[in-house]
């Protein structure tokens, strides 16, 4: 029974890393092929990039995390190197989504649409930083309502916090 349930948290973490690592690889093909054609000037791009780069680090950090985490799922607490490791993302994220804001305030476009679709992909970087690092966010559509109000501590913290 425990070996099964390992199988399938190890086939839902492949999902999981796997999922965030191609919704990384969207947002940045997206941005460069489709969005950076659309702006104005280096000032839009540079305002964009301050909003996507810290999402894209939280991303590929959090799929890296799941893909690892199979390796001691159900096993073992999580390395103390790779805790360290986290613990440190957990600040520079947080530092990185800082002077992505700032970043993003300096060169906001004069384009209200185009300002807007930044703000949002910025606020989308602190809701996964928040969704790994603060608070579970991230829940099935027909759970989410009645499960949000939890604030459930994230996997990626509970693993942090039983590392070895």
């Amino acid at each position: 029974m425990v070996d099964q349930r390992r199988k399938s948290l190890q086939r839902r973490y492949l999902s999981l890393g796997l999922g965030e690592l191609a919704a990384a690889g969207v947002f940045a093909a997206v941005a460069v092929s489709v969005v950076m054609p659309r702006l104005e000037g280096a000032h839009d791009s540079a305002a964009l990039w301050s909003a996507l780069a810290p999402l894209l680090v939280v991303l590929v950090q959090a799929g890296v995390y799941w893909l690892l985490a199979r390796g001691w799922v159900e096993q073992a607490p999580m390395p103390a190197r790779l805790a360290a490791l986290y613990r440190a993302f957990r600040v520079l994220d947080f530092a990185a989504l800082a002077v992505g804001l700032l970043g993003v305030l300096i060169w906001l476009p004069d384009h209200f649409v185009t300002a807007a679709a930044i703000v949002v992909v910025w606020a989308f970087g602190v809701v996964e930083y928040v969704n790994y690092f603060v608070a579970r966010l991230a829940y099935p559509l027909q759970r989410w309502p009645s499960e949000i109000g939890r604030w459930r501590t994230p996997q990626l913290v509970r693993d942090l916090n039983s590392a070895r």
